[in-house]
């Protein structure tokens, strides 16, 4: 590929007056209008807006072939009639019909062309791309190429700068000049070793005419109604040219990679949307990650020379720093792991095979090898041990001291004890090699011939033939240099009584270096191709193992691709979802369009089963954090004990039922136990209706109570029932939500409420429909927690008592400390209730209610029979019941919600100032919500900005859901652990997405 330079080293064109461009305008197009210089890097571009409508005029550099220009208004009206619905800058003829004209500007002789200007706005900056833009970006690009496939206006050539096959040529001529030559041997360095990779495959890629450059910058978006820019244009064809077909793809990858928060996996949602429009031949998918090195070294190189031949030239100079990211981001990963990333994204997995060992590496290891379990599932890493430094050494030295010769890891496990918290990347856990824990002096022997290298100062690596095989912690015994098969290499070191050795296999890569141990969920795949399962060195497979059982990490048959472990968790997750679809309603939701599979909790935190760990923003049902100790502990005794039903007598049913009156006001001393939430719910109304001979209920507006025949009935959320307005049965009645933010009173006017609520409960007394209940949340949950209105439950309370009514406070959100200065709701308003139901934070998970009341009402419920539930009121149960207040008491939980709860509501606030999305930041203590609203003066919900806000809250470790009738709200209801680090990693990443984009 030897280019001669003068024919591709294209100096910037200077600067035309503009009065020059008016009077170029007026000549050439017979058009008038003002002119504002857009800037270019290599050309130069003037926006024009005349009364008939806006126009680019692009005056092209004068290396610029006219009849190439002409090819690429070609190209442009090709693809307008192929797809009718892409915005595309397409050319006007100027007077004398030609699309192409020329001028002459301070001596020099150049051309232009006047071109549609493509409404929308480019991506001209470098905030997050969420993965639907992305995979726009790539659908772009494939139907780009898809359009002009057989497009044959552009003849053979000259060698251009930005044709991907002339790459390495172009870095190695432009390297020696940059001012940095340490970045510049990396970028040499680099592109070499991708070119070598790129070699066996350049004859075998297919040549078409392409764009060059469906990049960020060069298409052009229009806001969709989540806030996100999607693409719907692309502009500036000045690279048309031919070139690999795949080049195309490469080059909006490349574009991805100087996104906020983006990686090498960021642009798989582009590959695979271009796939599926344009699908990848083998050798393409092989080709395309060198490719995106080669295209970010080019852009790295060719940016400084343009800066250093037109220091003036701001276009130029602002890029240099995304164009190093970009660089960055592409080397960040060996290719040959991209390739192998890409292959399995695909659907298109290696099948590369271990040769076989001649000798066992370990010839005195015992036959019974135990394999540590160290997965998200695993029964020895409860109560957060996976958190310690030393989880993995200490498990071993158990199995060890339990009678164990040699205890292994496993390769290609997702370990659980390399999970870290409060971590906006997710960690590498994905295992690339296995550790062996011995109890004494064990030989290790060649596997096969080949050449020994050291590292560090216990570390032995075997070279053999395209394979290399890495031993840590080992007694060397055997010099540098050649060996033969079975050859002894030493023995496992000991270190400060421990016996471990290192084992991990590796493909050698272009660019060397050694490999790390552990592998990130999103690159698992590639890493576990390039690092196959070394097991097999030292341990014959044992059918036998549970260990390695069927669904195991480490469970692919030997035969299969080496990254069949990764393909079989994937696997095992889609197949889930799946299965979870056709055998449980669809009805019963799930989070998230792809939901990660969580089975592991701890505190306020969650985890996967790839080892990803979440901060819990949203799970208000566990109050006491996941996987409590003394809770767990208790269950279990009492289920070895006993468990039946509350006909029978035993004591923890009557102590909890003592201990919740005692929470109480003294009235309050009658207690029954139920299931949840929903029960609790219908219960009350039912004594209501019991103790008042009546049925009608007043409900308040947007509120949610559960989902049985009386509590839905009372359940007004058009979010859990669009129809719950309209299906209300005729003794149901409500009143309005008492939203002082956003309701019809707002602000100091919202103390309208109480005195329109009471009124509307005496007027249906005097319409002979007197109340049963008045039934509402003490703290407005459903919209987001947000105070009633001050005296908001006095007032309504004291009309439906005057009209022989009872109030119902649900105090299954809010209650329990949750609001962190009351431990009821209703103490916040400074009422008392004629009945409270309890639920979800009562058992912390486990399926237990309450509806407390006076004696009296309770005992009404004797006219309509008697009342029994099975679970309710339970040993286990009860036991749970006490266990839960034990905890909130014993771990001052409710101080730490009113602590850590104003701290987190003082960062929200502090958000607000900074962004115009948040419209209010509602609730008390641990009970929050932070509205979002397009205006602040409309008030309009951006419910669709909040749904996307969430999904990229989840990309940073954070689990958080919508709430509201217009589902603008986050929901803050973490368990009550929450630490004030926490607190800040949460306000930190919310304000991530509100800087940077979601």
């Amino acid at each position: 590929m030897g280019i001669p330079s003068a024919d591709w080293l294209v100096r910037p064109i200077g600067p035309v007056d503009e009065a020059e461009v008016s009077a170029v305008l007026a000549e050439r197009f017979g058009a008038t209008g003002t002119v504002h210089d857009l800037g270019s890097q290599q050309d130069r571009n003037y926006r024009v807006r005349t009364e008939t409508g806006d126009y680019v005029l692009k005056i092209a550099n004068p290396a610029s072939d006219p009849v190439a220009l002409r090819a690429q208004c070609a190209a442009v009206e090709r693809l307008a009639d192929a797809m009718s619905g892409l915005r595309l800058p397409r050319a006007h003829a100027g007077v004398d019909g030609e699309v192409v004209q020329r001028l002459s500007a301070g001596g020099v002789d150049l051309v232009c062309r006047l071109l549609d200007y493509v409404p929308g706005e480019p991506i001209m900056d470098s905030r997050y791309l969420a993965p639907p833009v992305v995979a726009r970006l790539g659908e772009l690009a494939g139907q780009v190429v898809a359009g002009l496939a057989d497009f044959a206006g552009v003849e053979q050539e000259r060698p251009r700068l930005w044709d991907l096959r002339n790459a390495l040529t172009v870095v190695e001529t432009l390297a020696p000049h940059l001012p940095d030559q340490e970045r510049a041997a990396r970028v040499l360095r680099a592109s070499r070793a991708a070119h070598t990779l790129l070699e066996p495959f350049v004859d075998r890629l297919p040549v078409q005419v392409i764009h060059g450059d469906v990049t960020d910058n060069n298409v052009v978006c229009e806001p969709a109604a989540d806030g996100r820019r999607m693409p719907v244009g692309v502009i500036d064809f000045g690279d048309l040219g031919l070139g690999w077909t795949v080049a195309e793809l490469a080059v909006t990858c490349a574009s991805v990679l100087h996104h906020h928060g983006a990686g090498p996996a960021s642009v798989l949602p582009a590959v695979h949307a271009f796939h599926t429009v344009r699908p990848l031949a083998n050798e393409e998918v092989d080709a395309l990650w060198p490719l995106v090195v080669l295209r970010t070294s080019v852009m790295v190189v060719s940016g400084q020379y343009d800066t250093l031949s037109d220091p003036g030239n701001s276009y130029a100079s602002v890029a240099l720093d995304r164009e190093w990211a970009m660089f960055e981001a592409a080397v960040s990963v060996p290719a040959e792991v991209m390739t192998a990333q890409l292959r399995h994204a695909l659907g298109r997995p290696s099948a590369q095979l271990l040769p076989v060992a001649e000798h066992t590496l370990l010839p005195g290891l015992p036959d019974h090898v135990a394999s540590l379990d160290l997965s998200v599932s695993s029964e020895e890493l409860h109560t957060g041990r996976w958190l310690a430094p030393d989880a993995e050494t200490a498990l071993a030295r158990a199995a060890l001291t339990a009678g164990h010769a040699a205890v292994r890891t496993r390769h290609g496990e997702f370990r659980l004890t390399r999970t870290t918290v409060d971590d906006s990347v997710p960690a590498a856990t994905c295992a690339l090699g296995v550790e062996l824990h011995l109890t004494g002096p064990t030989e290790i022997r060649a596997p096969w011939a080949g050449t020994v290298t050291r590292h560090g100062d216990a570390g032995v690596t075997l070279h053999t033939g395209g394979l290399d095989l890495l031993l840590d912690g080992v007694d060397a015994e055997v010099q540098p240099g050649p060996v033969v098969s079975g050859r002894q290499l030493g023995t496992v070191a000991a270190r400060e009584g421990v016996r471990v050795l290192g084992v991990q296999l590796l493909r050698p890569c272009a660019t060397g270096g050694r490999p790390p141990r552990f592998a990130p969920p999103e690159l698992a795949a590639g890493w576990l191709e390039v690092c196959p399962d070394p097991t097999r060195l030292f341990l014959v497979p044992d059918a036998s193992d549970a260990s390695d059982a069927p669904g195991a990490p480490s469970s692919a048959p030997d035969d299969a691709p080496l990254c069949a472990r990764v393909t079989q968790q994937a696997v095992t997750e889609a197949e889930l979802l799946e299965r979870r679809e056709h055998s449980f309603a669809t009805v019963q939701e799930h989070y998230f369009e792809t939901p990660p599979q969580i089975e592991r909790g701890w505190r306020h935190h969650l985890v996967d089963t790839r080892g990803r760990g979440y901060l819990d923003m949203l799970n208000n049902v566990t109050i006491l954090g996941h996987g409590h100790p003394g809770l767990g502990e208790a269950v279990h005794r009492q289920w070895q004990r006993l468990n039946t039903n509350s006909r029978f007598h035993y004591a923890s049913v009557v102590e909890l039922s003592e201990r919740l009156t005692g929470l109480l006001p003294a009235e309050l001393d009658t207690v029954f136990l139920v299931n949840s939430g929903s029960e609790a719910v219908d219960l009350a109304l039912r004594l209501a209706w019991a103790a008042t001979g009546r049925q009608d209920v007043v409900a308040v507006e947007e509120a949610y109570h559960g989902w049985t025949y009386a509590s839905d009935a009372v359940s007004t959320s058009i979010a859990d029932n669009p129809n719950a307005l309209a299906s209300r049965p005729p003794w149901v009645h409500t009143v309005a939500a008492p939203n002082s933010y956003r309701g019809r009173h707002r602000g100091p006017q919202s103390r309208r409420y109480a005195p329109e609520a009471a009124a509307r409960i005496r007027e249906l007394a005097d319409q002979g429909r007197p109340l049963a209940a008045f039934v509402c949340e003490p703290y407005y949950g459903n919209a987001g927690g947000m105070a009633l209105p001050d005296g908001y439950l006095r007032q309504v309370y004291e009309a439906t008592r005057d009209v022989g009514g009872l109030c119902v406070a649900d105090e299954v959100q809010v209650g329990y400390g949750r609001l962190g200065s009351h431990f009821w709701g209703f103490d916040q308003q400074g009422v008392v209730p004629d009945i409270v139901t309890v639920a979800k934070a009562m058992g912390n998970g486990h399926p237990l209610g309450a509806v407390i009341t006076r004696r009296e009402v309770a005992d009404a419920y004797r006219t309509q029979g008697y009342f029994f539930s099975s679970a309710g009121g339970s040993p286990v149960s009860s036991v749970v019941g006490l266990t839960v207040l034990d905890a909130l008491r014993d771990e001052d939980l409710q101080t730490n919600a009113r602590e850590i709860g104003a701290h987190l509501k003082d960062r929200l606030l502090e958000l607000a100032e900074r962004h115009a999305l948040i419209g209010a930041v509602h609730g008390s203590g641990l009970y929050l919500g932070v509205e979002f609203v397009r205006d602040r003066e409309s008030l309009e919900p951006a419910t669709e900005e909040t749904a996307a806000i969430c999904d990229r809250l989840r990309e940073l470790g954070v689990i958080v859901q919508p709430t509201s009738d217009r589902q603008c709200v986050l929901k803050i209801k973490p368990p009550l652990c929450l630490t004030r680090r926490s607190a800040d990693v949460f306000a930190d990443a919310l304000d991530d997405v509100l800087t940077h984009g979601w």
